[in-house]
């Protein structure tokens, strides 16, 4: 059987989320990757959250959306979080950089909540009228 490779896309706001569904849902025996595309602090933070798991940590800098889809070349998944509106389900849970990342991603794509979701009432209502 062949290693799942798990790339843990993490930033300053949403990385504890990610961390817990990588440490959660990736096998134990997976290779997992932690990927910031900035600031230093991160990553030493989320590594600590792996305890007793072999992590590496990969750091790039550039446009972030194109550097979290070229590291996600070769991985069998990539973890994200959602970062735009979060007080409701719908329309607009992704940050334009994070939808060019689900968007474009080589890999499946599991999108965690960074906080409990918002119940199923919060979906906006259906349009007056059916688009044409």
């Amino acid at each position: 059987m062949t290693q799942m490779n798990v790339l843990v896309w993490i930033n300053e706001s949403t990385w504890p989320s990610c961390v817990a569904a990588a440490r959660e849902l990736a096998p134990a025996g997976a290779s997992l990757t932690l990927l910031h595309v900035v600031d230093d602090a991160v990553p030493a933070a989320a590594r600590g959250a792996f305890a007793g798991r072999d992590v590496r940590v990969e750091q790039r800098s550039g446009r972030v959306e194109r550097e979290v889809v070229a590291a996600a070349e070769g991985m069998n998944l990539l973890v994200v979080a959602r970062d735009g509106d979060l007080r409701r389900l719908g329309p607009h849970p992704l940050a334009p950089a994070t939808r060019f990342v689900v968007d474009h991603a080589p890999c499946a794509t599991l999108l965690v909540w960074p906080a409990a979701a918002p119940g199923v009432e919060s979906i906006p209502p259906p349009p007056l009228h059916p688009p044409h």
